[in-house]
C-alpha cells in the first residue's frame, strides 16, 4: 500500500470512529499517524522536485492575495501596486507569483498575487503545493470573494489548513523534554480536558519513549498534534469581499447571510470593487492594521527628524529590534537611546534596548565613540 492509500485509509477510519472519551486516545494516535504520514508524502514530494519554492521577501512585511482563479486578484494588485515593478515575477514550473510593492504610511508593503487556487491545491493538483508555500512565507493572508461565491471561503481556508497554514491562533502551549527513562510523563494545567493517556498516545505515535510533556490551555487534538510538528505555520488573515459594485442594494442581506454562515463577520469584511477601484483606501487601512506595523522616526545627527522614510518595525517591537534592523554600527556601538512620543514617560526620555516602541515615536540613537 502507498503512501497515499494509506492517508486514505487513516482519514476514513477517522471518519468512522465516534468521537468520546473512550476513543479519544485512539483517535489521538491516528491523528499523530496521519501527520506522520502526510509528512513523509511531503518530504517524497520534494525530494522529487515537486515541493514547496521559497519567494525572496522584500520591504517591511508580505501579504499573500489568496483566491480561486477569477476572482479579481490581478486587478486588485495593479490597482494597489505596481505589480510590474523591478522585483519581476518568480517563475513556478506552470505558475507566477507577481509580486507588487504598496507604499502606505512610509511602509513597502509586498503583496504576492498568488495564482488562484483550485480544489485539491494541498495535494499537489494545479501546482497546488507550490502555490501554497509561497502563503506559508507570508506575515498576513487576505482572503478574496467574489460576492457571488462567498462558499468559496471554507474550501480556501481548508486547502491551507492541509498544508499546514494554521490561521488566526497562537502555536498550543506544549514544552517536551526528553529523558532517558522513566517513560512518559505528562503535566498539565486544570484547563487541560485532554485525556492524559490521549497526550501519551500521540507522544508515543511521534517517537517519544521517554519524555516529559507539559501542556497548558485547553489545546483540540490537533492542536496537540500541531504542537508536536515543526512544519506548521501561523498567520493571521482576513477577508475582502470583490465585485460589490455588481449587487443591487436589496441583495446585500442576502451577502451578509451568506457571510455569517460562514462565521464571517460582515462588520469585519472590506467590500471592494477592484476593477472599479472602490473601497481600496479602507482594504489598505485594514492590512496596515492587521499586520500591526508601526513607524518610527529617526532623529538623525545634524540633519533632524526624517518623517519622509520612517524605520518600519512591528507593535511590541523594541529598541534592540530597532537596532537589529538599522544593524551596523548601531548595533555595535550602542549606548542609549532618546525617545519621545507615545512610548515616552515624557520627550528625550533616556531608555534602553528592552524600552517597547510605540507608532510615530522620534527615536535618537546615542553610540559609544
Amino acid at each position: 500500500m502507498g503512501l497515499e492509500e494509506e492517508i486514505e485509509s487513516i482519514r476514513e477510519e477517522i471518519a468512522e470512529t465516534p468521537y468520546n472519551k473512550s476513543t479519544e486516545a485512539h483517535i489521538g494516535r491516528l491523528k499523530a499517524k496521519l501527520a506522520e504520514k502526510k509528512e513523509k508524502l511531503e518530504n517524497q514530494s520534494s525530494a522529487g522536485g515537486g515541493g514547496g519554492y521559497a519567494v525572496e521577501k522584500h520591504g517591511d512585511a508580505t501579504v499573500a492575495l489568496v483566491g480561486f482563479p477569477s476572482v479579481g486578484k490581478s486587478t486588485l494588485i495593479n490597482a494597489l501596486t505596481n505589480a510590474d515593478s523591478e522585483t519581476g515575477s518568480y517563475e513556478f514550473t506552470t505558475l507566477d507569483v507577481n509580486p507588487g510593492m504598496l507604499k502606505y504610511r512610509g511602509a513597502n508593503i509586498q503583496i504576492l498575487d498568488v495564482p488562484g487556487l483550485i480544489e485539491g491545491a494541498a495535494d499537489g493538483r494545479g501546482g497546488g503545493q507550490e502555490v501554497l508555500s509561497v502563503v506559508r512565507t507570508a506575515d498576513l493572508a487576505v482572503f478574496m470573494l467574489s460576492v457571488f461565491e462567498i462558499d468559496q471561503y471554507e474550501r480556501l481556508r481548508e486547502e491551507l489548513y492541509n498544508n499546514n497554514i494554521r490561521l488566526d491562533t497562537e502555536p498550543p502551549s506544549i514544552h517536551i523534554r526528553q529523558r532517558h527513562k522513566n517513560g512518559i510523563q505528562v503535566n498539565k494545567s486544570d484547563s487541560v480536558s485532554l485525556d492524559e493517556n490521549t497526550i501519551k498516545e500521540v507522544l508515543r505515535q511521534n517517537g517519544y519513549v521517554n519524555a516529559e510533556i507539559t501542556v497548558r490551555g485547553d489545546p483540540s487534538i490537533d492542536e496537540l498534534v500541531d504542537g508536536m510538528m515543526d512544519n506548521r505555520v501561523y498567520i493571521p488573515s482576513m477577508v475582502t469581499v470583490n465585485k460589490a459594485d455588481l449587487i443591487d442594494e436589496d441583495y446585500l442581506p442576502t451577502v451578509h447571510e451568506n457571510l455569517r454562515e460562514h462565521d464571517i463577520d460582515p462588520e469585519e469584511c472590506i467590500f471592494i470593487s477592484a476593477e472599479e477601484e472602490k473601497g481600496l483606501d479602507g482594504l489598505t487601512e485594514r492590512i496596515w492594521d492587521e499586520l500591526g506595523l508601526v513607524r518610527i522616526y529617526m532623529d538623525k545627527p545634524s540633519r533632524g527628524v526624517d518623517y519622509d522614510e520612517p524605520l518600519v518595525l512591528r507593535e511590541g517591537d523594541t529598541i534592540g529590534d530597532a537596532l537589529t534592523k538599522l544593524g551596523g554600527e548601531f548595533e555595535d556601538r550602542f549606548r542609549f537611546a532618546r525617545v519621545s512620543g507615545p512610548s515616552a514617560k515624557h520627550d528625550e526620555q533616556q531608555v534602553g534596548t528592552d524600552h517597547e516602541l510605540a507608532d510615530e515615536d522620534v527615536l535618537r540613537i546615542i553610540k559609544s565613540r
